[in-house]
């Protein structure tokens, strides 16, 4: 009865080559999906398994970006070891998390090409802050120009500064600046830069006794400028500052004095409209005291009359010859005598 369940040699051989066979159609399967990644990344040793290629799928991940990344790191002679290189489970990592991995790559190749310091793990930190790698390694190698001011809305495209002696001069720079890999994360960005090298050369133009010192040496500025510092904390390092156009524009301490001198005179004609009005004022209130005491004296008058006549009832008026004789001397008593 044990005999009846065992395979037959022919069934037994049928079994094999049916999983024979379906062995051979996973793995044509397998081929026909992803064969052309692994021969590639296996024909330039990038160090990519199928295994990873089929993991790639049901992560969702583009396995011809990492791919050709890994082949691009291998061809530049980078490490893809799984501790400190880029290996294919760190740029998955690093896909995963919102990253682009062509982006870091070449940066990482550009960097190790110009012999400047720059890991994986910076790289990575960099593209995910939302700053362009390639392009800080871009301009780490070959500095850019930054125009001081930025064209505003108005066209206006240079900065307004006067000079000790009043004048005003308009001046435009460029600032060349190379990317600061090691501040580029937290760093200030180039808006910064051109707010600091506008304070400087405004600065550097105030300080000056005369705009006609500024019109003969105008590297004073740029040197006035670099000496306080101005890419402290920012993403960038200033190679130089080059002044690119300078004009005299208005004399601001001329307009100013005229302004001040107008001022002055409005202040002095108001203040001398208050002191007529107040004249004016006093006066009439003059007028109307002599008015006033001139009624006073009228009325003064009115009553004299009436004063007279009650004097000459009380009998207190005396005739002019009384008056004169009350006022004549008189005689002594020897005088009397004598004259008896």
């Amino acid at each position: 009865m044990v005999s009846s369940w065992l395979p037959t040699a022919g069934q037994a051989m049928g079994g094999v080559a049916i999983i024979a066979i379906l062995i051979g159609l996973v793995l044509i399967g397998l081929f026909a999906k992803w064969g052309s990644y692994w021969v590639q990344a296996y024909m330039s040793d990038a160090d990519v398994s199928m295994a990873s290629l089929v993991a790639m799928s049901f992560l969702r991940i583009d396995q011809r970006m990492i791919v050709t990344s890994k082949i691009m790191v291998r061809q530049a002679g980078l490490p893809i070891d799984g501790n400190s290189g880029m290996s294919t489970a760190r740029l998955q990592a690093h896909t995963l998390a919102g990253g682009d991995v062509t982006n870091v790559v070449k940066a990482i190749i550009a960097a190790h090409r110009a012999n400047i310091d720059l890991d994986f793990d910076r790289a990575c930190a960099i593209d995910l802050a939302g700053r362009d790698v390639l392009r800080a390694v871009q301009t780490s190698v070959s500095p850019r120009v930054i125009h001081c001011p930025k064209e505003a809305e108005d066209g206006k495209t240079t900065l307004s500064a006067v000079a000790k002696n009043g004048v005003e001069l308009l001046v435009g720079a460029r600032v060349t600046v190379r990317t600061n890999l090691t501040q580029l994360i937290g760093g200030a960005t180039e808006e910064t830069i051109i707010a600091r090298v506008g304070q400087g050369i405004i600065t550097a133009i105030g300080s000056a006794k005369s705009h006609m010192d500024v019109l003969e040496m105008p590297s004073q500025i740029s040197a006035g400028a670099m000496a306080h510092g101005l890419d402290a904390n920012t993403a960038f390092t200033i190679v130089s500052i080059d002044i690119a156009d300078i004009d005299v524009g208005e004399n601001i301490g001329a307009r100013l004095q005229s302004d001040q001198a107008d001022a002055d005179i409005r202040i002095a004609r108001a203040s001398a409209e208050i002191r007529r009005a107040e004249a004016l004022a006093e006066e009439q209130k003059m007028k109307a005291k002599v008015t006033e005491n001139r009624a006073a004296f009228v009325l003064v008058e009115a009553k004299v009359p009436a004063a007279i006549a009650d004097a000459f009832r009380a009998g207190q008026l005396r005739s002019e010859r009384q008056v004169i004789e009350s006022t004549r001397p008189r005689p002594s008593h020897r005088r009397m005598h004598d004259e008896r």
